[in-house]
């Protein structure tokens, strides 16, 4: 059983290894990464067609319905974890996922996605909170690295101020959800494992965003390619790398999990510039240098 730190309602634990990423967890982070980056293009090629709720709502419910397919994800969870599971239907489901569409109809899905490598620096801060404890110092390194790093990705878009900038604060509201969700995932995970959590987390939040779907239904049209986007980036995107995250952080932590967002930002970048001509500054790419960097300090062992 999890060593359960509680502050109010809410509550986390350590993960489980401490030490260097081990093959394993570095498989689980390659693979969240990867997916959470190419979801960004998923929902840029999806807006073509459907409104921000829309894409919100299908995404997270093809998610579920891609869980359900395995029988470990129907693993019954004690009544008492329902609060929590609540929780993380809105704070890691629902509200990321509904800002997050909404932001890219103001900024690029590249700058979104680079923007979303400052997830580390939240989820520190309230891992420091509920574990009433600073992470270790080449985690805080790692997270002052990349904080540096989304700053300087984040500066072209501030600086044009209006829509701009919504869409950065819009972003910044979604990664906020995961610095409460990815803490409180942590001692679910380790006691039912991965599966079972998420598949439940994505029931609510399909739940919870289904009148902001059924009002972006008139504005919506059906088009085949921005559809089949919005199925791969909920199968892949609130599937399978929610999945691969969730595991990860019941392996190694809140904190040390939350890397897989720096990794998923140069994906994100090459993505949007490839596929949908994404304009990149210069302070931007190296903004996405530095997140890689705190990336890798990030991942060490989590010494006091």
């Amino acid at each position: 059983m999890p060593n359960v730190t509680r502050t109010g309602l809410l509550a986390t634990s350590e993960g489980s290894n401490t030490g260097p990423f081990t093959s394993l967890d570095w498989g689980l982070l390659a693979t969240a990464s990867l997916v959470f980056g190419s979801s960004f293009l998923f929902m840029s090629v999806g807006l073509d067609a459907f409104s921000p709720g829309v894409v919100s709502f299908g995404r997270i419910a093809f998610g579920f319905l891609a869980l359900s397919l395995f029988p470990a994800a129907w693993v019954p969870i004690a009544r008492s974890d329902w609060r929590q599971i609540a929780v993380l239907g809105a704070t890691w489901s629902a509200l990321p996922l509904s800002l997050f569409p909404l932001a890219q109809q103001h900024i690029s899905s590249a700058v979104a996605g680079m923007i979303n490598g400052g997830t580390p620096l939240l989820v520190g801060l309230v891992a420091s909170v509920l574990l009433r404890r600073l992470p270790g110092s080449l985690q805080l390194v790692g997270v002052a690295i990349g904080v540096v790093g989304i700053v300087l990705i984040s500066l072209p878009s501030l600086g044009a101020g209006g829509d701009s900038a919504l869409g950065v604060f819009m972003v910044v509201g979604a990664i906020s959800g995961y610095g409460i969700s990815l803490n409180i995932a942590v001692p679910l995970q380790q006691t039912y494992g991965a599966l079972p959590v998420i598949w439940r987390v994505h029931l609510v939040g399909a739940v919870l965003t289904v009148p902001r779907f059924v009002l972006g239904l008139t504005d919506s049209t059906f088009e085949p390619r921005p559809f089949l986007a919005v199925v791969a980036l909920g199968a892949g995107g609130t599937g399978l790398a929610y999945v691969a995250m969730g595991a990860l952080g019941a392996r190694v932590g809140s904190t040390r999990s939350s890397v897989i967002t720096y990794l998923a930002t140069p994906v994100a970048a090459l993505l949007g510039v490839l596929f949908r001509n994404d304009v990149l500054e210069g302070v931007q790419v190296a903004g996405g240098f530095l997140t890689l960097a705190g990336a890798w300090f990030a991942s060490r062992s989590e010494g006091r």
